[in-house]
């Protein structure tokens, strides 16, 4: 190999030089509440499990929940179904070969998450209100 082959080779753009935008931004939420889907899941599975089997478990489960961090868990938890399901549409309207140009791929990446923020906040104010708290 002669010397200087690889300084004629093109170099990967990295992360210094590209720009963060919020289509990646979106992409990368997607799998962060892909991912905080399958924790939340779990959590309401061992509730499920326990409503039928535990009392002692059940009452520890139904404490957290109901304590300031479970609160921010649900509400987390909320949010991630929202934007996963508003990004999911997004992706399900790029499989019809729609909405690849760039300021409509910005556009309906901002549209995704203010969706998901506007949907978990009802969401959550309507479990609320069904549990007396106002």
């Amino acid at each position: 190999m002669a010397q200087g082959a690889l300084s004629d080779k093109p170099l990967s753009p990295h992360l210094q030089i590209w720009r963060f935008t919020v289509t990646m931004a979106a992409s990368i939420t997607h799998r962060g509440t892909g991912v905080v889907l399958y924790g939340g899941t779990a959590l309401l599975a061992g509730w499920l499990l326990a409503i039928g089997m535990n009392a002692p478990i059940y009452s520890a489960i139904a404490g957290f929940v109901n304590s300031p961090i479970g609160f921010i868990v649900i509400a987390g938890y909320i949010w991630s179904l929202c934007f996963h399901l508003f990004n999911g549409l997004r992706h399900l309207y790029w499989d019809a070969g729609r909405g690849f140009a760039v300021g409509m791929a910005k556009m309906t990446a901002w549209l995704v998450y203010l969706a998901a923020t506007i949907l978990a906040i009802i969401i959550i104010w309507a479990g609320m209100i069904s549990k007396g708290v106002s």
